[in-house]
């Protein structure tokens, strides 16, 4: 049975083989197209190859260097607290030009954030919200709604519309 099917299997083997008949040149001109298909798909491959690896190194400087701009301005802030405590320690009971010179600072920080649209997330007496606050503490309290935001330990902000830090708040329970 078996030696039929293979007697079957050859037989329509050469009649494929008499119907596809190249001369040399029909055949040699196909290798040749084939062997030119190859190279430019090695070539294009290669190309394509070579910008992903580009474009990865290219991504990561970005990333690398994106907040240089921003790096910048926090340096010329930094110099203000050191020429800051320099002068406090030049001067030890010129308590008001210290404090001055640090409220100048915070004022810098201040317009700095307002310049990358960072805003702080407004808490007290507002209702917990789970997206932007993180209970540390709660405290029995009838004045207010349970729920309430009763005290800030650290503020949230905000880019755009974006959380990037949450609020750390107490907030008000009933009384049990």
């Amino acid at each position: 049975m078996n030696l039929k099917k293979d007697k079957r299997k050859d037989k329509e083997q050469e009649e494929i083989n008499n119907d596809v008949c190249l001369s040399k040149e029909e055949h040699q001109k196909i290798i040749d197209e084939l062997a030119e298909y190859k190279d430019k798909y090695i070539r294009l491959f290669a190309e394509f190859d070579n910008a992903r690896k580009r474009m990865e190194r290219e991504r990561g400087e970005f990333v690398r260097y994106a907040n240089q701009e921003l790096i910048v301005e926090f340096l010329n802030i930094l110099d203000d607290l050191e020429r800051s405590i320099e002068a406090a320690r030049a001067n030890h009971e010129d308590y008001d030009a210290f404090l001055k010179g640090i409220e100048m600072v915070m004022a810098h920080v201040y317009d700095l954030l307002k310049k990358n649209d960072v805003k702080p997330i407004e808490a007290k007496g507002k209702m917990f919200d789970p997206n932007c606050h993180e209970v540390l503490m709660q405290e029995e309290d009838d004045k207010v709604e349970e729920g309430t935001v009763l005290e800030e330990f650290q503020k949230g902000y905000m880019i755009g519309d974006r959380i990037v830090r949450t609020n750390k708040v107490k907030v008000a329970k009933k009384k049990e």
